[in-house]
């Protein structure tokens, strides 16, 4: 036979998708002139043919037919006598094609050339995978757990390519099963002996990002955009959001009705606690909204050396640190400021307020804006005055003022 079988390489090359027809034919044309070359010293006067579809190749060559004797390039040139043996018809200045028998260039190099071209379409197929999940670095991707060891989870993506999910980039508490599909995010590419491979995470904060992404439209939509998050994987984050449009509360948005939206990514983040909170240009108010859940009293700042003394209640203390100061590091994190939390004895009897604003579920707004409109937008700047100042100052009823007065003390008086 004049053509060789290449089904298997073919084969092999026809599951990498990415990997398009015209760079198969110039592999196997680059491959098989290499091969033509050493046997003949050029390569000029020679057509290699691919049928992708049966899978086969041959390879065809052209010569001038001169008269004979009158040679002088045997590569290019071929004697009358010799053309006309293939065909009487032949005359001089025609060209005389031939099919080459490849079985000529021996075992040895058609075995050569079979394993230069798997290794090239190996090459082409890393080069493809590269390519196509450095294009997806941030991105989630869903993968199916194909083998569970110490370090590290091998998955498989939907074309069957491995994937590789580290002990370090699992929440603590995660815990998977051969066969289970698993959501994490693209973290980087990375080449391992000359082999790709693709690291996913399931702690980095781009994970939460992308989740929040997905739950909330108005973040997609660029309504929302989310302006920092911090982890501690499977315990606790913070994400510093902020609106673009007046009209919708950030926090309010990415929470849901009753914590609809933010229930699933708890879910997904294995019960992980998230602090949504407003973000803002006001160092202070960062600070204090940061250290959610913990309510502060009062803080000392100092912008210089980016510090910040925070004082809270005694039983605000270890809402403030939390559970192995994961609180106060995330704070920090989130702010770039050291924060040192110290108990404030002094207000322990006084040791936080609550804007009026809090209140709209008990007080009408139309009351809450009387009591603003003379200065009073806290509680306890409300119960520091006298029913029969709070009466004299303002348009209210005395039994209104009552009312008023009563809610807020029961606030207060909580704990």
């Amino acid at each position: 036979m004049a053509s060789i079988n290449l089904i298997e390489s073919f084969q092999e090359f026809k599951e990498a998708e990415n990997i398009d027809r015209p760079t198969l034919m110039k592999v196997l044309e680059d491959v098989f002139k290499t091969l033509l070359k050493k046997k003949y010293g050029s390569d000029d006067n020679f057509d290699v043919i691919v049928n992708t579809e049966k899978g086969d190749l041959e390879i065809m060559r052209h010569r001038t037919i001169v008269d004979d004797g009158a040679v002088q390039d045997p590569l290019a040139e071929v004697e009358y006598s010799e053309a006309i043996k293939q065909s009487p018809d032949y005359e001089v200045g025609e060209d005389l094609f031939e099919e080459v028998n490849i079985q000529e260039f021996g075992r040895r190099a058609i075995l050569a050339a079979k394993q230069t071209l798997a290794s090239r379409i190996g090459d082409l197929k890393k080069n493809a995978l590269v390519k196509k999940y450095e294009n997806r670095v941030g991105e989630i991707i869903s993968a199916e757990v194909y083998q569970v060891w110490k370090k590290e989870v091998l998955l498989l993506d939907e074309d069957g390519n491995e994937i590789i999910l580290p002990k370090s980039e699992q929440i603590p508490s995660d815990y998977f099963k051969k066969g289970e599909s698993i959501r994490a995010v693209v973290k980087k590419v990375e080449m391992r002996n000359n082999n790709p491979v693709i690291i996913l995470s399931r702690t980095h904060p781009s994970f939460l990002a992308k989740l929040l992404e997905i739950e909330v439209p108005e973040i997609f939509d660029g309504l929302i955009v989310i302006r920092k998050i911090v982890r501690e994987p499977g315990e606790r984050a913070k994400v510093a959001v902020e609106s673009y449009d007046d009209r919708i509360d950030p926090v309010g948005a990415c929470v849901g009705m009753k914590g609809s939206r933010i229930h699933g990514i708890v879910r997904e983040l294995k019960n992980e606690n998230i602090d949504v909170i407003n973000f803002t240009n006001n160092i202070q108010l960062l600070i204090q909204r940061s250290l959610t859940p913990a309510r502060i009293t009062r803080m000392n700042l100092d912008n210089e050396r980016k510090t910040a003394e925070v004082f809270v209640a005694p039983d605000e203390v270890s809402k403030a640190i939390g559970k192995r100061g994961v609180n106060i590091n995330l704070a920090q994190d989130l702010t770039g400021y050291t924060i040192d939390v110290y108990r404030d004895d002094e207000g322990e009897n006084d040791e936080y307020d609550v804007d009026l604003d809090e209140f709209t579920d008990e007080i009408e707004p139309w009351i809450i804006e009387e009591l603003k409109r003379i200065g009073c937008d806290t509680g306890r700047s409300v119960l520091a005055l006298s029913a029969d100042e709070l009466e004299r100052r303002t348009d209210l009823e005395k039994e209104t003022i009552d009312e008023v007065r009563k809610v807020l003390q029961a606030e207060f008086s909580k704990g």
